[in-house]
């Protein structure tokens, strides 16, 4: 229930805890099950904390995280999600997450209560419009999002609107 950063070449140390290391738990300085990362040029870290059901950020040498995303308890509401996985933050500071057990791919604006849902969300199933478990995330240079649709056993694409 933590994230360490080792230097490359450094292999023979411990590395260092850069986010939770104090217990599985839900308060600030917790996390409970953290599944995906994203590093920002900051040197920020978006964790999605799996059994919390939200995505933390720690900005570099924190003690705590802020919740930017979820941290609600599981549910699907706007404001809700089911075992966050894959998170990814644009150029504009939007994070994306993908909503696992609800089939979605998410994006909170900064300071946001709510997401919006900008893939799926309307049941799983295989239809073009739709995922089935999605896990990572990444953007191409054109601003393209690629989602792992784990259960459907692919990989989309998707055009969404990054401004």
């Amino acid at each position: 229930n933590e994230v360490r950063r080792w230097k490359m070449g450094e292999y023979s140390n411990e590395g260092f805890v850069v986010a939770g290391g104090n217990g599985e738990g839900h308060k600030l300085n917790q996390l409970h099950h953290p599944t995906f990362i994203f590093v920002d040029e900051d040197q920020s870290i978006y964790i999605s904390d799996r059994d919390n059901h939200r995505v933390m950020k720690w900005r570099k040498n924190a003690k705590e995280g802020i919740v930017v995303a979820g941290g609600k308890g599981q549910g699907n509401s706007l404001a809700q999600l089911s075992n966050p996985q894959g998170v990814i933050v644009d150029h504009l500071g939007n994070v994306y997450v993908a909503d696992w057990k609800n089939d979605r791919i998410m994006r909170w604006c900064e300071r946001s209560q709510e997401g919006s849902i900008v893939v799926g969300g309307n049941k799983k199933g295989v239809q073009a419009n739709q995922i089935y478990g999605p896990k990572g995330l990444s953007f191409d240079v054109h601003g393209n999002l690629y989602v792992v649709d784990c259960d459907n056993h692919r990989i989309q694409k998707f055009d969404i609107d990054l401004n």
